[in-house]
């Protein structure tokens, strides 16, 4: 069974538990997931299957988007609601609309961010977390992302000394949105965290895509499982396409180096199609001018 399945990521669950439930539910061993969701964020998580698990880091690079929420008044040791209070100030006077929408138009674009200690980044070989549950703190990289859009949603509530108000965002791989929710805290000049969170899509995959695994479940008894699963095709939609003949597919299939022709694709990457099935995904040679060389082989038969 190749191809993708979009999965509903229940609260509670991490993303290995449910790659887990999945090859269970499957009887399949060949299963990955496209990027970790925390136990407590829901939302969509493209879980790979068979072949497919080849392209899982070309879902997880064509960005993801979220709503969340941002609580002020207090910051925790994860940056999440999980967390123990770290920090705290008593939202007394009110908050803008105008404020708000001040800072979130100051962090749209290109941002440094400094992932937290609980988060699956390693250092020396070793993530993060594990330096945090041993009581360590370790120097973390900053690293930039990018946040293609980023909206306030709904009213700004105000209730016992905090305020929370929702957002949603676009951003690249990478982006901690419980640290987004820490920054935006600070720029409006108070402690706060990321109160609560669902991933909306990522990649090509949105919520109406998915499905639970109850659902899963039940479709897998009725032997028509196959109605959610999209093909690996849809992984990589989002590059150039270049339809080939039976000739030059063989080569392809085989991971040849090819010459370079001028009717291909001004693109870094472009994925090689027979009869609409994507063969392979090329590249221009890195170190043979007019040469172009596969990155990926998804399909040899």
């Amino acid at each position: 069974m190749d191809g993708i399945l979009p999965l509903w990521k229940p609260k509670g669950m991490t993303s290995h538990d449910c790659v887990f439930k999945v090859r269970k539910i499957l009887g399949m061993k060949k299963v990955g997931h496209t990027g970790t969701l925390d136990p407590d964020v829901t939302g969509v998580l493209p879980i790979c299957l068979g072949r497919a698990t080849k392209l899982s880091d070309y879902i997880m690079n064509a960005g993801k988007t979220y709503e969340g929420e941002v609580t002020l008044g207090f910051s925790t040791t994860t940056e999440d609601a999980s967390g123990e209070i770290v920090d705290s100030k008593t939202v007394d006077g009110k908050v803008s609309k105008e404020s708000v929408l001040e800072v979130l138009s100051q962090l749209t674009g290109d941002i440094q961010q400094t992932p937290p200690m609980y988060s699956a980044v390693k250092v020396n070989g070793k993530k993060l977390y594990e330096y945090a549950r041993a009581g360590i703190e370790v120097e973390r990289p900053t690293r930039t992302v990018h946040i293609y859009s980023l909206d306030l949603i709904g009213p700004i509530q105000q209730e016992e000394g905090t305020v929370r108000f929702r957002f949603n965002v676009s951003c690249s791989k990478g982006t901690y949105i419980r640290t987004l929710a820490v920054t935006i805290g600070e720029m409006l000049g108070y402690p706060a965290h990321m109160s609560d969170l669902k991933r909306t899509s990522s990649g090509s995959f949105a919520e109406k895509d998915c499905i639970t695994l109850e659902q899963l479940q039940e479709l897998t008894e009725k032997g028509i499982v196959e109605e959610a699963i999209y093909p690996l095709e849809r992984g990589i939609s989002h590059l150039p396409i270049m339809e080939i003949s039976d000739t030059l597919a063989e080569k392809v299939k085989n991971g040849a180096v090819l010459e370079s022709t001028a009717d291909l694709p001004e693109a870094h990457e472009w994925v090689f199609t027979e009869h609409g099935h994507a063969l392979a995904i090329y590249q221009p040679h890195p170190t043979k001018p007019g040469m172009i060389k596969p990155v990926k082989v998804l399909r040899i038969e």
